[in-house]
Formats: C-alpha cells, structure tokens, sequence
C-alpha cells in the first residue's frame, strides 16, 4: 500500500528527548480458546472477524484502515513492519495463520493472533499520550462493541500472560537520552524507574539494545491501577526523565562544549560525505546530529527528521525505498546515499 504521510512525520511535543508515544492493549475475544489452546479453524475465523471491522473503525476514528494476512507478505515487508514498530519481533516470526489491521498513516495497529487474539496498538510522534489514550480508546471500544472481550469482573482483561491482566495496558515513551547515557547515569535511572513501576528498556522493548541512545520507559503493572492512573503515573516520570536530560545536556555542553561540538561537526561531516554506512553507526552518527540541532550548536536550512530517516535506512525499508534487494557492501552505500541526499544543509556555520 502506498502511504502519503506516516504518523512519525513532522515534530512532537517535547521532541528534543521524547520521539514518540506508544500504548498497546492486549485483548481476547470470549468466543475462543487462548493462543495455546487455539485451533487452525478457529485462528482463519479469527482473522476473518478482525477483517470485517475495517469499516466501523474507518467510522470511529476516521482514518482510512486496511487489513491483510500477515502470513502473506514477503519476509522483507514484514521485517520493514518490525522496523517501523507496526508490529512486534515476535508476531513476524510466528509460525501461525496472523493478521494485521493497519491506518494508512499507520498511528493504529492491530496485530491477530499474536500472544493474544489482539494486540492494539496506537502512536503519536512526542509527549502526547492522552491523544494516543483517546486514539486506542477508540479502537478498543468498536472491536469490543463488535467481537466481545474476554473479561472477569475481579481480574479485568484475561490474557495469555499473567503480567498483562487487568487493563492489559502497555504504555511507553521511546526517549532520546544521550547527556544521561554519556555521562553514565542511564543505569541509576533505570534502578530508580523500577521503584515506581517503570521499566527502562531498548528500542524495540524487552531484551533489546539501546541503539543511538534511544530506550523505551513502560509501565510493569496492569493490575490494580486503572488505565488513567497509569498514564498519569507514567506521564509524571516522563515530565522527570525530560527535565534530568536537560539538565544533563546543559551541564555536558557547558563543562565539555569544545568536545562536544567537535564531535557533533565531525558526525554532521561523516553523515554529509561518507559513502558507505553500517545501521549501527549511522544512527549513533544520527544521534549526535540532533544532539547538536536539539542544543543549538547545528542550526539547519531545513527540517531534520531524525526519526524518520532512522527508520528509512535500516535494512529492510532502505530495501524498499529502493525497490530491489542486495547485499550488505551494497546496502551500506544506499544508505550514505539516502543519508546525503536528506540531511539538511547547516547556516551559520563558526
């Protein structure tokens, strides 16, 4: 499908250190058995339900949605999706009959027959969870309205996973953090977050690494607190981590300034003129770029949009951007190419 503008497009409030708001609800219909239990029949009538609530929540929420087998698609489109957090590592790689319902500027998605039937999931580029609250909330009432969730009056919404029941709510903000993971601080935030119920994880959640000085901060409980008081909780500790990175900032510019600006030139000059790039090194290059256009030492002729070119040039969108697939020698040379032709030009250079 082709899409005109994507949700992470443009800029977000607080976009110096939040990129993006995230809430996922784990939901199960009352009519089937649980993922373990499931049969083939049932998973196909399954995706069938999910496919034929595109127009009620074309309705409700006014975007345009689509629906496709997930099964269907070629591994590189599917790992693109991966990339672009539409759906989750482990849904990709599921040997089973899944589905995915998508918005056309993909701020809503619905995986099927993941560890649960579904998992919504809603985006907003920044701080700005409430609008991601009213956009899932949306979502979650018209499928619930039409399919019938599995609920218990004591526990909330039952789930595969005992540590998802209740509101069965996952909400996060992805953070960019370089002032506190370069002056080593990343780990007693992440000691101190869990004390409130937060955890600290990487950019693709659970068990992955902290890329280019991005991490993920997520509610652990679901049950117990009510949906608005987890995000009101998680809210309160994103307001902290946002104003502890810019205190960093100022206290790692103004002691290290000369340092700092040296290397933030010197990634703005590898990204401008490199002709080969690995992902790794082009989103730590990337990293120091808006730290440098975040703290005014970068000022550009253009709009910068880190977090979409950092999605455009891992492997598997880079490959569909340039419609062919290669190898990784090759792959690294697109990837400075589309670095180059997209990253703005600097003004008032010292």
């Amino acid at each position: 499908m082709e899409i005109k503008e994507r949700w992470y497009e443009g800029k977000g409030n607080d976009g110096d250190v939040v990129i993006s708001s995230r809430i996922r609800l784990a939901r199960n219909l009352r009519k089937y058995p649980f993922s373990a239990k499931i049969s083939k029949e049932e998973e196909i009538a399954l995706l069938k339900d999910a496919a034929e609530c595109t127009e009620a929540l074309e309705e409700k929420c006014g975007k345009n949605f689509f629906f496709c087998n997930f099964n269907s698609l070629l591994e590189n489109e599917k790992l693109a999706m991966v990339e672009r957090h539409i759906v989750s590592p482990n849904f990709a790689e599921k040997d089973a009959n899944t589905g995915l319902v998508l918005s056309e500027d993909e701020s809503v998605s619905i995986m099927v027959n993941e560890e649960d039937h579904l998992r919504i999931q809603a985006f907003a580029r920044g701080k700005n969870m409430h609008e991601v609250y009213r956009l899932s909330g949306l979502v979650d009432d018209t499928l619930e309205e039409r399919l019938g969730f599995a609920f218990d009056r004591k526990y909330g919404y039952l789930t595969s996973c005992p540590t998802n029941v209740g509101t069965g709510l996952r909400a996060s903000y992805m953070m960019f953090l370089p002032a506190l993971t370069h002056t080593g601080n990343i780990n007693k935030l992440a000691a101190e977050l869990a004390g409130y119920g937060i955890a600290l994880r990487g950019i693709y959640g659970e068990n992955t690494e902290n890329i280019g000085d991005i991490c993920q901060i997520s509610n652990q409980r679901t049950l117990g607190p009510s949906e608005r008081e987890i995000i009101d909780s998680l809210d309160n500790v994103a307001d902290s981590v946002v104003a502890e990175e810019r205190k960093a900032r100022e206290v790692l510019v103004s002691k290290h300034f000369e340092e700092i600006e040296d290397q933030i030139y010197r990634s703005y000059g590898l990204l401008k003129y490199a002709r080969n790039l690995s992902c790794p090194d082009a989103i730590t290059l990337l990293g120091q770029v808006k730290l440098g256009a975040d703290t005014g030492i970068l000022k550009f002729d253009g709009e910068f949009e880190f977090y979409k070119m950092m999605i455009n040039i891992q492997r598997a969108n880079l490959q569909m951007l340039n419609g062919a697939a290669y190898g990784n020698a090759k792959r690294g040379r697109y990837r400075a190419e589309y670095i180059r032709k997209n990253l703005p030009e600097l003004i008032n250079q010292k």
